[in-house]
């Protein structure tokens, strides 16, 4: 079964002195303050697409690493990912950066490592800046 998932943003002016409001329509959360500022200086309690980004990077991947984890018969007692999505104006998105902290009774780092690399690949937020944008991993035990 297919789901939608949908977001939608209201804009006013233009984009060096305009901002916006980026509503999920899940009621997740919302509505989130976007402007140009926020997007390429500093966020000053806004968020950016950059961001929410990184965000759907974080929780995909964190889904991915456990349900393979849970598979292989290692559910992970913790798992914590951050995700950071560079951005260059004028170039777009330049990177993103997954850091991993987990702890995962009964598996070693290698393992660890492993897992987490093929989470990396197989999760649908990755698969979908791939080709794209470079994705580096990070994986520390907790």
């Amino acid at each position: 079964m297919a789901l939608d998932s949908t977001a939608s943003t209201h804009w006013e002016g233009d984009l060096m002195t305009g901002a916006g409001t980026t509503t999920l329509t899940s009621g997740a959360s919302g509505p989130l303050a976007v402007d140009w500022k926020a997007r390429s200086e500093a966020h000053g309690g806004k968020t950016s697409p950059e961001e929410l980004i990184a965000a759907a990077h974080a929780s995909c991947f964190s889904m991915a690493l456990s349900n393979a984890l849970g598979k292989a018969g290692l559910p992970p007692a913790s798992l914590d990912v951050q995700a950071t999505a560079t951005f260059v104006p004028g170039q777009g998105i330049t990177g993103m950066v997954l850091v991993l902290r987990g702890d995962v009774p009964g598996l070693d780092h290698a393992g660890f490592v492993e897992a987490a690399e093929g989470a990396k690949a197989g999760c649908p937020v990755s698969k979908a800046l791939a080709g794209n944008v470079p994705i580096t991993l990070e994986v520390h035990e907790a």
